[in-house]
């Protein structure tokens, strides 16, 4: 069953914004930590940033500062707002709960480019 469903991505310039979005079935949302992962062509999925169950972020290097990652507990949702977007960030973007082991959903593409 689907158990992650992400949202949001788009084509935008370089130096432009978007926010994604995520939504999870209760049963993987509440207590757990989320993070949000991407995948760019021909290379390995990689962490992007992660929230505790109390909204503690943590942010991979190279997203720090421009990324921000946020929680709706009440409504089973993270998001993830993007600013000061480069090409490298143009990626096939997932979100999941930290350490349970389920299927990846199918994401949300961001593509960077003028």
């Amino acid at each position: 069953q689907v158990q992650v469903v992400e949202s949001g991505g788009g084509l935008v310039q370089p130096g432009g914004s978007l926010r994604l979005s995520c939504v999870a079935s209760g049963s993987i949302f509440s207590g757990n930590d989320m993070g949000w992962y991407r995948q760019a062509p021909g290379k390995e999925r990689e962490f992007v940033a992660r929230i505790s169950n109390y909204g503690r972020p943590t942010y991979a290097d190279a997203v720090k500062g421009r990324f921000t990652i946020s929680r709706d507990n009440a409504n089973n949702m993270i998001y993830l707002q993007m600013n000061g977007l480069k090409a490298e960030d143009t990626a096939l973007y997932y979100c999941r709960p930290i350490g349970l082991s389920i299927s990846w959903g199918r994401g949300t593409q961001v593509t960077v480019s003028s």
